[in-house]
């Protein structure tokens, strides 16, 4: 079977992420589902951006009338400074403009720094609507909720306003073409107990550990890596449907991800067929063509941006019987698929 291609926050190596521009082009190029983040403004309004913070993906930063609002906070452990969605009524942030989040590696998407507005949810769920009436195929939605611990800690319980907006835009029909995902189990667990249909995957990093889990058990949470285990993941099956996890993971490479760089690639593990042994869908993200995400084998010429041997890379991964790749070009991961 072949894998479903997710455009990772829309064509976003061609457009600002998040954008219905970024998110209508992916389906032109043939993605089978887009991928928008979740996070939430002040009165309740889901918006799709990469992080409650919005400083690297928007014009806020330029903008007077809301200097006063930068802050710096605790989010998921980390400290960060800048601009939090939770922070703005959606009134505010609709006047918002997107930016290219990477303009030193896509500097053509920059090209379209300004142009596009901050969309809610809703906006997508009805683009995805409008885009299938002309489509061939089904397209679908790939939900990822973002830092819904935090979230719920000050007032803004994602998993509520999650599924009120799945139900009021006639999405809950258990069609297929809802995933719901994120790196925290309790709130898929929570989504699903609101009656939710969609498939749940648990999003799994090579390092660290769940942010839900340490908050509730501090030093004794699990680490990701416990998970992605034999027995790590039988005992996910029956909890979720599936896994999604850093490309680096499947290529069993020998990357720093802090350095959003990833090691020498040496073929594919073996993770997949463990994967589906357990009764798991597994999905890998992001496929990427320039050398800056490439693993070092991979990688083609001096410059960070130029694009290096993306076709191998992607054809290892496709080729150990992965459910779904995340791709930024959904045009080339459809390329290399359908070329299987």
């Amino acid at each position: 079977m072949k894998p479903i291609v997710i455009g990772h926050r829309g064509a976003s190596g061609y457009r600002p992420e998040h954008t219905g521009s970024a998110f209508e082009l992916a389906f032109a190029l043939g993605a089978d589902a887009v991928e928008p983040d979740i996070v939430a403004t002040r009165d309740g309004v889901l918006v799709v951006r990469h992080e409650n913070d919005v400083s690297g993906t928007t014009d806020v930063a330029s903008r007077p009338e809301f200097a006063d609002r930068r802050a710096t906070k605790q989010i998921d452990g980390r400290v960060v400074t800048g601009w939090f969605t939770e922070d703005f009524t959606w009134a505010e942030l609709s006047t918002l403009r997107a930016r290219e989040r990477l303009p030193e590696v896509r500097r053509s998407s920059a090209t379209f720094d300004g142009r596009f507005p901050i969309l809610r949810l809703r906006d997508v769920f009805e683009l995805i609507d409008r885009a299938s009436g002309g489509a061939k195929r089904r397209l679908g939605m790939v939900a990822e909720i973002k830092h819904a611990t935090y979230f719920e800690s000050i007032g803004l319980p994602l998993d509520e306003l999650f599924a009120a907006e799945v139900n009021a835009a006639g999405w809950n029909a258990g069609d297929g073409r809802l995933v719901i995902e994120s790196f925290e189990q309790d709130v898929l667990r929570k989504v699903y107990a609101r009656g939710i249909y969609g498939k749940r995957i648990y999003l799994l990093e090579a390092r660290g550990k769940p942010f839900d889990e340490v908050t509730r058990l501090g030093a004794k949470a699990p680490h990701y890596a416990d998970y992605l285990t034999e027995s790590g993941l039988y005992g996910l099956s029956g909890r979720v449907n599936g896994i999604s996890v850093d490309k680096s993971l499947i290529l069993a490479t020998d990357g720093d991800k802090d350095k959003d760089e990833d090691g020498d690639g040496g073929g594919a593990s073996d993770l997949v067929d463990h994967a589906h042994a357990a009764g798991l869908e597994i999905y890998c993200w992001t496929l990427r063509p320039e050398n800056r995400f490439l693993a070092r084998s991979y990688r083609r010429g001096r410059l960070k941006a130029d694009f290096g041997d993306w076709q191998a890379e992607f054809r290892t991964i496709m080729g150990t019987g992965i459910d779904g790749v995340f791709a930024d070009h959904p045009d080339l991961a459809v390329l290399v698929r359908d070329e299987r």
